[in-house]
């Protein structure tokens, strides 16, 4: 039986290896998954496939520069129809998904766990925007489903749309709920190292990240530092401050006050219930109830 005392520590854990001219992160995700996806009371390859999706969206936005939020949303024509999760400069996460219940009943998902992206998503895109505010221009990469898994797809995209070589794995687990992803990047090679060097070093720190299972990545008993020593102690692995990763909704009453308003007053009493509207956030589940006095407040002044 698992201890599930035990958990993973909700961290992104940059790290570099100046030898082998990489840098990477690890993130490694436990409790805070439980925030994130429980509420939501999702099927479990749809809670799994979530979970890769935040581990993902986590790394990703790790290795950016910006202020504001990052955002992956993967779209498809499969019984999962989106699983999206977003993340703020300072870690704060959240995230949902929408699936066809009765699609996914009917669904051969026996290898969805090894390859969601078919088994699940099937045909579509994921895509990553980098938003900084109303005085900023977004900044969007976006790539076809390619491959068995969201690494792959991930993978597609470096290959296709920027200079940085790029290796990725990510994997997740159920019973406690939990998921985290690896990744190296290759630097420019330092002066004085030949090209079939630095080539044969970029192949030695993806064959030694590639040797991790999905089982190690995942083992609460073992320390982030100590998993990357392990891996490239040779090589004389460096990590540097982590940051941790929590949940955070940027819902508010009021944000949803001001979304009712911007339809007419006879749309909003229209789809009213006893006089009563309730919003719920499809994020964290919170429900916001205005009743018809409240409802009249946001119109007063109009």
């Amino acid at each position: 039986m698992p201890d599930n005392s035990l958990s993973l520590d909700d961290l992104v854990q940059p790290f570099q290896v100046d030898t082998l001219g990489v840098n990477g992160r690890v993130v490694r995700l436990g409790p805070v998954l439980e925030q994130l996806v429980a509420p939501h009371d999702y099927p479990a390859p749809v809670a799994d496939l979530l979970a890769q999706t935040v581990a993902l969206a986590a790394t990703l936005a790790s290795v950016l520069k910006f202020d504001g939020v990052f955002t992956l949303q993967v779209q498809g024509d499969g019984p999962v129809g989106l699983v999206m999760a977003d993340i703020t400069t300072a870690g704060g996460m959240r995230c949902y998904a929408r699936y066809d219940a009765d699609r996914l009943a009917q669904a051969d998902i026996s290898g969805a766990h090894g390859a969601p992206v078919p088994a699940l998503l099937g045909s579509g895109y994921l895509a990553f925007t980098v938003d900084q505010g109303p005085d900023t221009d977004r900044y969007q990469g976006i790539t076809e489903l390619t491959g068995a898994t969201l690494a792959d797809c991930a993978h597609a995209y470096f290959r296709q749309s920027e200079q940085l070589e790029t290796a990725i794995l990510v994997a997740s687990k159920g019973d406690p709920l939990g998921a985290g992803a690896i990744m190296v990047q290759r630097l420019p090679a330092a002066k004085g190292i030949a090209d079939d060097e630095a080539e044969e070093n970029w192949r030695r720190a993806v064959i030694l990240m590639s040797s991790l299972t999905a089982d190690e990545l995942l083992d609460p008993e073992v320390a982030t530092d100590l998993l990357l020593y392990r891996l490239y102690h040779q090589d004389g692995v460096r990590v540097t401050e982590g940051r941790a990763v929590t949940h955070s909704c940027r819902c508010s009453r009021d944000k949803v006050a001001t979304t009712l308003k911007s339809f007419p007053k006879t749309e909003i009493e229209d789809m009213a219930e006893d006089g009563r509207i309730t919003v719920t956030c499809e994020f964290c589940r919170t429900d916001y109830v205005f009743e018809a006095d409240q409802i009249d407040a946001l119109y007063d002044g109009d």
